[in-house]
């Protein structure tokens, strides 16, 4: 479960890029975070996962304070950034070892789960080249490869699809169902529409810092009766 209460960012004085969020993803549920650019989406999702500061108020995962114990925090979740474009230098395989290593993940168990899950993304007989070789999808990929290394219950993925081919993205969904089926928590934000419609249990809309809306899409057509698309009503609500 991830708690954002009463979160608030500024990177301008008295100007707030993030204002008084509140937010519950619950356990078991995939949660699609939506926004126009520069809604906050980004910003939202660093200050989860630490990368940001926090002005005000405070973030739990699964009860732990990413401000008061971001170790602790930080071991309970998974995180895929809107950029792939790290650890360049590095073999995927020496990225993937990196990472299982820092996550504690048990030596019996890392070959095994490097060798099954890049198999499964197509990426296996890449591992020993370097990722500045690989191409955008592929940087994805073993992005997402890193964080189900350690199998945390909470998934936090920052517009996740982008950059990979149908089959690898069919996959993810599939992995994103399946995780929350099991009672843990899926986090993404996207700028596709149409995935979030077909994906999600529950959507936040986020606009120009304010979260504007939080429920389930059929909540959302009742809201707005006469609109039949997510596309309609999402365009509606930040045009407005």
């Amino acid at each position: 479960m991830i708690e954002i209460k009463n979160v608030t960012k500024s990177y301008v004085k008295n100007k707030k890029t993030i204002d008084n969020l509140n937010l519950q993803i619950k356990d078991g549920e995939i949660f699609g975070f939506l926004g126009p650019n520069g809604a906050g989406k980004t910003t939202t999702i660093k200050m989860i996962t630490g990368i940001l500061k926090i002005d005000e108020g405070d973030i739990l995962i699964d009860g732990k304070s990413i401000k008061e114990s971001p170790v602790d925090a930080k071991m309970s979740f998974g995180f895929v950034p809107d950029s792939p474009d790290m650890f360049l230098k590095l073999k995927g395989i020496e990225y993937l070892n990196f990472i299982a290593d820092i996550y504690k993940v048990p030596a019996e168990d890392k070959k095994e789960r490097i060798e099954e899950l890049s198999k499964e993304f197509e990426i296996y007989e890449n591992l020993n080249e370097q990722i500045q070789s690989y191409s955008h999808g592929m940087r994805q990929k073993i992005l997402i490869i890193g964080v189900l290394l350690h199998e945390p219950k909470n998934w936090i993925l920052d517009e996740p699809l982008t950059g990979l081919d149908p089959k690898s993205a069919y996959d993810l969904k599939e992995m994103m169902k399946s995780h929350s089926k099991k009672g843990n928590t899926v986090f993404f934000s996207t700028h596709v529409l149409e995935v979030a419609e077909k994906l999600c249990d529950r959507i936040g809309i986020i606009n120009q810092g304010k979260l504007i809306f939080v429920g389930t899409y059929e909540e959302m057509k009742e809201q707005f009766k006469g609109n039949n698309s997510l596309e309609e009503i999402f365009l509606e609500m930040t045009e407005k």
